[in-house]
């Protein structure tokens, strides 16, 4: 990988949310397709195991998501440190990718639904109204070629511009064949792009959280204490509404 020499050109987020964004988002996707490894990748089964196991689904989907949501500063740092030499490749990767990563969002809110189908109702009638839906048209249908495209000229981009290397960037590719849609369980597919996308993003992250001065323990303190307090008031309101 070529080494990083500066950050300067990474103006938002910034060097910290970028480089934890890149550390974390690829991290928490793993996690969460392994929590439902064992489980069938079809919805039916999706919902049952939800039935039977509703605590360990809920982390898996939930840890999904929130790397999910992750990755959009993580890709968007990516995206600025390969536009330096390319930029075309960084603005079609980036734009395509940043739009499957909303898809997947849309995604997730209807597993969301689905898997409260299951608990206020019962498994039966939550898998006959998503059997029976399954098809409908949303909008977010059409991004599901984003999706896929995305990475893999994010990848192309990665090399072309020696953001990656060639494995990393291959590493990076994979991700165009994670599984889209609605339910979907934890197939091999599932790990060979997380994976991949650990592969290619952590050292990245690492090397862009080293670039640049290291701040003083004072400021590390206020920004952990600042964002804690954050994500509580987040979660009050959010419950509260």
């Amino acid at each position: 990988m070529k080494e990083i020499t500066s950050t300067d050109n990474i103006h938002f987020p910034g060097r910290w949310v970028g480089s934890i964004s890149l550390l974390l988002g690829p991290l928490l996707m793993l996690i969460g397709v392994a929590l439902r490894y064992r489980f069938d990748f079809f919805f039916p089964h999706q919902l049952a195991a939800y039935h039977d196991h509703p605590t360990l689904i809920a982390a898996s989907y939930s840890t999904c998501i929130a790397g999910t949501i992750l990755m959009w500063p993580a890709v968007l740092t990516l995206v600025q440190l390969i536009s330096g030499h390319n930029p075309k490749l960084a603005f079609w990767g980036g734009i395509l990718t940043i739009f499957g990563l909303f898809a997947r969002t849309f995604h997730a809110g209807v597993d969301h639904l689905a898997f409260q189908l299951v608990q206020v109702q019962n498994v039966e009638l939550a898998t006959k109204i998503i059997d029976e839906t399954y098809g409908a048209f949303h909008i977010f249908r059409t991004f599901n070629l984003a999706i896929m495209l995305g990475w893999i000229i994010l990848a192309i981009g990665a090399y072309r511009s020696r953001t990656l290397n060639l494995t990393f960037s291959i590493a990076l590719g994979l991700m165009s064949g994670l599984p889209l849609g609605v339910l979907k369980g934890t197939s091999p597919f599932s790990f060979v792009a997380t994976i991949g996308l650990c592969i290619a993003l952590v050292p990245l992250g690492f090397k862009v959280l080293r670039d640049g001065p290291t701040p003083s323990i004072r400021t590390i303190f206020s920004w952990s204490i600042g964002t804690l307090v954050l994500i509580i008031g987040f979660y009050l309101i959010g419950q509260a509404g």
